[in-house]
């Protein structure tokens, strides 16, 4: 694992574009509804996962994680990929393939998209993201801030159900 040189978050509160979190009921889960929608950008370089690590003030905070985020009403999925990794990291990205789809605890559908990250530097956006780092496939296993659907997609390319 290596993180970016230079490219530390600078934490803070955000106090624009804070949005009502809907209320998620058992029954919703239990029905397998999808009350929102996000994608996740899985980008690799020479054997290694671009990862973050989520700003302390935003859900997960401090925890690692693939970039992404929410689908806008509207949006397609991959252009969604698109805009998340220019928010979250002022990177470029192309994206390839839809490759795994899995619903969090919480009710949102995850569309996880492989992308072709362009040259260039990475800037975390400063309060989304802490940390912006290029891990091993095991590495990121054994990080113990890996949010649990990471870990979910990440033992089902091992199992080969998901193809890289």
């Amino acid at each position: 694992m290596y993180a970016v040189p230079g490219h530390m978050g600078r934490g803070g509160a955000r106090t624009a574009g804070i949005r009502k979190v809907q209320h998620v009921t058992q029954e919703d889960l239990s029905a397998g509804r999808i009350l929102k929608r996000g994608v996740v950008a899985v980008a690799r370089r020479g054997g290694l996962f671009l990862a973050i690590r989520r700003g302390k003030s935003v859900a997960a905070g401090g925890q690692i994680c693939f970039p992404g985020g929410h689908v806008e009403p509207g949006e397609a999925e991959h252009a969604a990929v698109v805009r998340e990794c220019r928010e979250e990291l002022a990177a470029a990205v192309e994206p390839s393939r839809c490759v795994h789809r899995s619903v969090t605890s919480w009710g949102t559908g995850l569309a996880w998209w492989t992308v072709t990250l362009a040259d260039g530097d990475l800037v975390p956006h400063p309060v989304e993201v802490d940390e912006i780092l290029w891990m091993s496939l095991d590495e990121m296993l054994a990080e113990p801030t890996l949010l649990a659907g990471n870990r979910d997609f990440l033992e089902a390319v091992i199992a080969g159900r998901v193809r890289l």
